[in-house]
């Protein structure tokens, strides 16, 4: 997609939730500081629907076609196949963590993402065939939780599944009444009642639900309710989502917009910072200091998040995001000047 053709809102909302993303990782280093529970869960009640969601809506135009398939390749296996790896020696060898479980088969902590994002592009073409796809999509999200294999992720991949699929069928028309005045009006209270649930949340749900990755069975809840509480907390995420994204700025934001394009280099990369701070012991600094701490933590992800999508670090670490693609695009530059010459 052309920078002309780009949808800044789009390129906006992106930018928000993946330092969301960071803020979210971030706050793991601070467990222990008052008010970093609630913090954590308002964010992860929404903010991983609402990422996986735009995945869904950026996802349409998939097909089985030989360049599509060669870009999801480039873009999500093969960043898979290295970053996967990567961070898990990283957290053993260099932070000390004691990370264990075979790699690529059973994805470390942020390296989820990108292969559920991966298989759920493999049955894109199938998903948007029709609209009954989507009440198919809950109830395979419910009875999700009674997966209790890590296996590639699965449990994410089933549990998260609706918001994908959501994604897959809105259109920019339906969209658009997220700019309507009184969705924005309506988005600040949903979004403050979302704060507050999640002031109780180990009372009405519990945390674990929140990651879409923990089965029923190891819940301290009857599957019964299980169901109910899985189907509550998918609601609540989705109007927290589409609450937060009626109040992104639809304009073009300039250089945030233009982050909004480097969201891989920020996801990828991230992780290594967070964990050398854990490596450092920032969460001895947080425990002595807890509410200063805090207050650090979200400002350092933010401040995080926007170094790496700043175009003199993007340039050096984005070759890094998609290799083939960067070789493949040396190579013509290099053909053509050849030519020109």
């Amino acid at each position: 997609m052309s920078p002309a053709s780009r949808d800044p809102w789009l390129d906006n909302v992106k930018m928000v939730l993946v330092t969301l993303v960071v803020v979210g990782h971030a706050i793991g280093l601070v467990e222990e500081t008052k008010g970093s529970h609630w913090v954590y869960d308002f964010i992860y009640l929404w903010h991983i629907p609402a990422f996986v969601f735009i995945s869904g809506y950026l996802s349409k135009s998939f097909e089985w076609d030989r360049r599509r398939l060669k870009n999801l390749v480039y873009t999500l296996a093969v960043p898979y196949l290295l970053f996967e790896p990567a961070l898990f020696y990283y957290r053993r060898e260099v932070v000390g963590e004691g990370v264990t479980g075979p790699l690529w088969l059973e994805p470390h902590w942020t390296m989820w993402y990108l292969i559920v994002l991966l298989m759920w592009r493999l049955v894109t073409p199938i998903l948007k065939l029709h609209w009954l796809f989507l009440p198919l999509s809950v109830i395979v999200s419910l009875l999700g939780g009674l997966w209790t294999d890590d296996a590639l992720m699965m449990p994410r991949f089933l549990g998260l599944l609706p918001f994908f699929v959501l994604g897959l069928h809105l259109k920019p028309r339906h969209l658009a009444h997220l700019d309507d005045v009184w969705v924005r009006l309506a988005a600040v209270p949903t979004l403050v009642g979302i704060g507050i649930m999640a002031v109780y949340t180990d009372t009405w749900a519990e945390t674990a639900l929140l990651w879409y990755d923990t089965g029923y069975s190891d819940l301290p809840i009857d599957n019964e309710i299980a169901f109910q509480t899985r189907l509550t907390v998918m609601m609540v995420g989705l109007a927290g989502a589409f609450a937060a994204m009626a109040l992104v700025p639809r304009r073009d934001l300039g250089w945030f917009t233009t982050m909004g394009t480097a969201t891989m280099v920020i996801y990828l990369f991230h992780g290594f910072v967070i964990k050398t701070f854990l490596a450092l012991g920032w969460p001895d600094f947080t425990a002595a200091q807890p509410i200063l701490g805090l207050v650090l933590t979200i400002l350092g992800a933010v401040a995080l998040a926007l170094l790496l999508a700043s175009p003199p670090v993007r340039r050096v670490l984005e070759p890094f995001t998609n290799p083939l693609g960067w070789i493949e695009e040396r190579r013509r530059s290099t053909r053509s000047e050849r030519t020109s010459a």
